[in-house]
C-alpha cells in the first residue's frame, strides 16, 4: 500500500509541506532517541568535569629540556649511557647530552621547569605535572594511536569520540568535538588522531580552520538572500524527515541527517564563536596574539575557550607534521615551539580559571612519547616510549602537584609511573564515566577504551583532588 503523503505529485507535495513539514517532522525526530545519538547522557557518578581541551604536541617533547631537570645528566655530558637503551635511529647514537637550558623553582610549590617556559611557571601552582608517563611504542603513528585510542591499532575510536559517547553533547548548533587543526596541514597520521573508528560517525572530531570559512563547504552563497536560504533549509528537513520515515531505524542514515542539521545549524552559530572582535585587548595579549611567534596558536587556545564556553564538549588543537621531533637542532627548535605555545598553552588555563571555567574543564598539554637522553648525532635527541611528561590542569584534578620521577638521565619512569590506558581511565573518570563500564559491541565482545583486562589499566587516585 502507498503512503498517503507518497501519493501526491511533486508539485503538491512542495506546495503543502515545504513551510510546515520540516518543522514538525523534525521535533517528532528530535523526540526518537535512536534518531539523537549526541542526547545528553547521565554519567556513571558525579563527575568534576564536563569538557576537556587537549593541547597535543605532535613529535614528543623533550622531557629533560622542559618539564624534568636531570643535574646527572649534566655533570656526565658527554659520557656513555651506563646501560644499552632502546634507540630508533641505531647508526647515530650518541653521548649523554645535556640540556642547555637553565632551571629553576616556580611557584609556591616550588617546581623545576626550564627557562623555555616562563609563562607555564606562572601557572604551575594550577597543574598536575605528570613526570612518569611511559607509552608502547617508539614509532610516531603507533604512538600516536596509544595517546589518542588506548592501543597501537588503527581503526579505533579516539579518546574525544568516547567522551561523546558517553556524555553526548548540551549544544546542538555546535560541534561536540571539534579539532582546531594547523593551517600548515594536518598532523602525523591525519584524520586518525581525531577517527571516530568502529563507533558511529557522528562522535568523530569536527575539523574547524580558525581564520576564514571554519568549515569547508558550509557558507551559504553570497549570491542567495537569507530568507531563500531559510526557506531551502526548512525544505530540506521535511524531505529528509519524510525519507527518515521510509526507513526507520537506519542509523547510517540517522547519523547522516543528523550530520545535516548541524551544518545548517552552523551556519549562524560557528561565526559568532571564531568572532574574537568582542575579547578585550587585555584578554588578546593574554594568549600572545599581540606576538607574531604565538599569534595564530593564541587564536586557537582562545577559541578553545570560546568553544567549552557555549558547551562544546571535546577541543583538541594540533599542530602540523610532528614539529616536537627534534632529532637534529633540538635546543635551536625548543626555543622556537616555546615561543610560540607557551603563552597561549598558559594564557588558556589563566582564562579558564578567572572565568570559573577551569573547575569543570579539563585542560591536557601532552605529546606521543619524550626523547633520549643521548644525543642523536650532534644536537638532536631520539625518540623515547620508556619515559615522557604531560601536565594537565583543572577538571578535579590537583593543583601544584608533580607526580612520579624519571631515573637519574631521564630515560626511564620509575616512580609512580602511569601508563596511557590508566591515564585514559583517570580522564574518563574525572568526566563521569567508569571505563569498566563504558562499553560498546565490537568484533564479538564489549569494547572498551582501555580493554582494562589486559591492560590493567586503573584510575590513577594520586592526580585527583
Amino acid at each position: 500500500m502507498v503512503r498517503p503523503d507518497f501519493a501526491l505529485n511533486r508539485r503538491a507535495f512542495l506546495g503543502r509541506y515545504a513551510g510546515a513539514l520540516g518543522p514538525l517532522a523534525l521535533a517528532s525526530l528530535a523526540a526518537d532517541a535512536h534518531a539523537d545519538p549526541l542526547a545528553p547522557k547521565r554519567p556513571h557518578h558525579a563527575a568534576k568535569a564536563k569538557a576537556v581541551i587537549c593541547l597535543f604536541q605532535h613529535g614528543g617533547p623533550s622531557q629533560m629540556d622542559l618539564f624534568d631537570p636531570k643535574p646527572e645528566l649534566t655533570r656526565r655530558n658527554g659520557q656513555p649511557h651506563p646501560e644499552k637503551l632502546e634507540v630508533h635511529f641505531h647508526t647515530q647514537q650518541g653521548k649523554l647530552l645535556a640540556s642547555p637550558f637553565r632551571f629553576a623553582r616556580r611557584g609556591n610549590v616550588g617546581v623545576e621547569l626550564s627557562e623555555l617556559l616562563p609563562h607555564t611557571a606562572g601557572i604551575v601552582d594550577d597543574i598536575t605535572l605528570v613526570r612518569s608517563m611511559t607509552t608502547d611504542s617508539v614509532d610516531h603513528e603507533a604512538a600516536l594511536r596509544v595517546i589518542h585510542s588506548g592501543k597501537i591499532f588503527a581503526g579505533r575510536p579516539a579518546w574525544g569520540s568516547w567522551v561523546l559517547y558517553g556524555l553526548g553533547t548540551e549544544r546542538k548548533e555546535l560541534p561536540a568535538y571539534v579539532v582546531l587543526g594547523d593551517p600548515g596541514g594536518l598532523p602525523v597520521d591525519g584524520t586518525n588522531n581525531w577517527s571516530s573508528g568502529f563507533l558511529p560517525a557522528v562522535y568523530q572530531g569536527t575539523p574547524f580552520r580558525a581564520a576564514g570559512t571554519p568549515v569547508a563547504h558550509l557558507a551559504t552563497p553570497a549570491d542567495v538572500p537569507a530568507a531563500a536560504r531559510r526557506h531551502q533549509l526548512d525544505l530540506l528537513r521535511g524531505l529528509n524527515a519524510a525519507h527518515l520515515q521510509r526507513h526507520a531505524g537506519n542509523a547510517e542514515l540517522e547519523a547522516r541527517l543528523g550530520h545535516f542539521e548541524l551544518a545548517a545549524a552552523m551556519q549562524t552559530a560557528v561565526p559568532d564563536v571564531l568572532d574574537l572582535s568582542r575579547e578585550t585587548e587585555e584578554t588578546k595579549r593574554l594568549y600572545g596574539i599581540d606576538d607574531p611567534k604565538s599569534a595564530e596558536y593564541g587564536r586557537r587556545c582562545l577559541l578553545a575557550r570560546r568553544l567549552v564556553e557555549r558547551g562544546v564538549r571535546f577541543v583538541q588543537l594540533f599542530l602540523s607534521g610532528q614539529p616536537w621531533d627534534t632529532h637534529s637542532r633540538n635546543a635551536e627548535n625548543l626555543r622556537n615551539l616555546c615561543a610560540m605555545t607557551d603563552r597561549p598553552s598558559a594564557g588558556l588555563v589563566t582564562d579558564l580559571k578567572r572565568r570559573g571555567l577551569l573547575d569543570d574543564t579539563i585542560v591536557m598539554w601532552a605529546g606521543e612519547f619524550g626523547r633520549l637522553p643521548i644525543s642523536q648525532g650532534t644536537d638532536g635527541r631520539d625518540h623515547n616510549r620508556h619515559a615522557f611528561t604531560l601536565w594537565l590542569a583543572g577538571g578535579g584534578f590537583k593543583r601544584g602537584y608533580v607526580h612520579g620521577a624519571t631515573d637519574e638521565f631521564g630515560y626511564r619512569s620509575v616512580e609512580k609511573v602511569v601508563r596511557v590506558p590508566s591515564l585514559h581511565a583517570t580522564l574518563l573518570h574525572a568526566l563521569g564515566l567508569d571505563h569498566t563500564r563504558l562499553t560498546v559491541p565490537h568484533e564479538g565482545r564489549d569494547d572498551t577504551l582501555t580493554d582494562y583486562a589486559v591492560t590493567n589499566a586503573a584510575v590513577v587516585r594520586d592526580l585527583l583532588a
